[in-house]
């Protein structure tokens, strides 16, 4: 029956990637009801702390692009990066990835893709250097990010876990951020000189012989330039970062927090509290139309997340539970002699979910019943975004058809695609350096 039912949520998984969406959720809610009405398992606890906290961050995101708080931080981040297009490959995943860091989810990036593209192709650099590191790089922001799900859910639970530590956000940060910068730098560096130059490429000169596709590539220009944004742009980003900064200073300095029955408040009604507060003034301040909001790209992807991280969090927290006992007995001794072996299991469920926030949840609550050291979790953190494997993830397509020029592709066997080796370098070298720094500082 283990084999049955975990069948079961593989199953439900996979349908719902296949679809994409908010069909992860939806129909990890049909494996739900077989396990639970066919099997007659007991249902699991949904993660409503980390959803409340996700629909919050989003909610705010959400306004401040409907402010013009977002054009103006990309219109920032392409003037920097037209200064210096010769660095291209380095400076355009170093842009994406912080980019993530602000807003807490890698859609931001859509509108610079395009722009990545068109500043790599007019300098006569291989579009495929800059673009498929940089769609990697906005992903690997996310457990780097004080406001995404998986950061969020990670300190969550380990203080669930683990009460007395106290875990807080700047110290996952601590250790996430210069790792997987650390990653990001070896995958630019290995990118930087991949694939043939383009005078050098028969496809792409072949490409250029034709008038046709020649005016498709360089017929025009993508920018956000010529975008007149509201006076308030400039407003909207500086109560969005004031917002980070607080909950930062907060998570730090508990002292500061209201106290109950000896207790401070805690951090996920303090993120929650924050972020609807900035998300209200930007809308009385910033003239932040809610018709926009939930209309944007980045309230909508949002959504999707929640909806995507209640269903596998639910359905896998139900089949866990069950045979938690089961799994600790067959796991234990590979547990105790390699626990940072948790980091190919994060990596192989990332792979098939496609949510690093899903992953954490679905995962972790296991791995410190398992007697994985907290510190060993949080090295290995950077390991829950696998999801470049397949390429089937919104930003990495995206990326394909932004990059006019063909050089980034998915590949005629699929897994030889122009994200797997960046991937793959940059999540590597950042869990190894995770673990090592974890196990240094704590």
């Amino acid at each position: 029956m283990i084999i049955v039912q975990l069948l079961i949520v593989l199953l439900a998984l996979y349908v719902g990637s296949r679809y994409g969406s908010i069909a992860l959720g939806v129909i990890s809610g049909i494996g739900l009801a077989v396990l639970v009405f066919a099997f007659g398992l007991k249902p699991g606890t949904p993660p409503t702390d980390v959803i409340y906290i996700i629909i919050a961050a989003v909610t705010c995101a959400g306004v401040l692009q409907a402010g013009g708080g977002m054009d103006f931080m990309i219109q920032i981040t392409e003037k920097f990066l037209r200064a210096h297009p010769e660095r291209i490959t380095f400076y355009a995943p170093f842009c994406t990835f912080f980019l993530t860091v602000l807003v807490g989810t890698g859609h931001v990036v859509y509108t610079l893709m395009p722009i990545i593209a068109d500043i790599s192709l007019k300098k006569g650099i291989r579009p495929e250097r800059p673009c498929a590191v940089a769609s990697v790089a906005s992903q690997v922001g996310i457990t780097c990010s004080p406001i995404a799900a998986a950061v969020v859910s990670f300190v969550t639970i380990t203080n669930t876990k683990i009460p007395e530590l106290g875990l807080t956000i700047p110290q996952v940060l601590m250790i996430t951020i210069p790792a997987c910068l650390c990653g990001i730098f070896a995958a630019a560096l290995f990118s930087s000189k991949r694939g043939l130059d383009l005078d050098k490429d028969p496809k792409y000169q072949a490409r250029l012989a034709d008038p046709e596709l020649k005016e498709y590539m360089f017929g025009s220009t993508a920018t956000t330039l010529d975008k007149k944004l509201p006076a308030t742009a400039k407003a909207s980003v500086l109560l969005f970062l004031t917002a980070l900064a607080v909950i930062v200073i907060l998570a730090t300095f508990p002292a500061l927090l209201p106290h109950y029955d000896g207790k401070p408040l805690k951090m996920n009604l303090v993120i929650q509290i924050v972020m609807l507060t900035v998300a209200g003034l930007m809308i009385l301040t910033c003239k932040a139309e809610p018709k926009k909001v939930v209309s944007g790209s980045v309230w909508q992807a949002g959504m999707v997340a929640v909806v995507a991280i209640y269903g596998i969090a639910w359905l896998s927290d139900t089949y866990f539970a069950a045979y938690k006992g089961e799994m600790m007995t067959a796991m234990k001794d590979i547990v105790n002699a390699y626990p940072w072996a948790i980091a190919f299991v994060l990596f192989a469920v990332s792979v098939l979910i496609n949510t690093q926030g899903g992953v954490v949840l679905a995962i972790m609550p296991l791995a410190y019943d398992l007697g994985i050291p907290w510190y060993v979790l949080l090295g290995v953190l950077p390991s829950v975004y696998g999801y470049f494997f397949i390429p089937n993830y919104p930003s990495d397509i995206a990326t394909v058809n932004f990059d006019r020029s063909g050089t980034t592709v998915i590949g005629k066997y699929l897994l030889n695609h122009s994200f797997m080796i960046p991937g793959l370098i940059s999540v590597t070298v950042s869990t190894i350096i995770g673990y090592l720094l974890a196990n240094f500082i704590y």
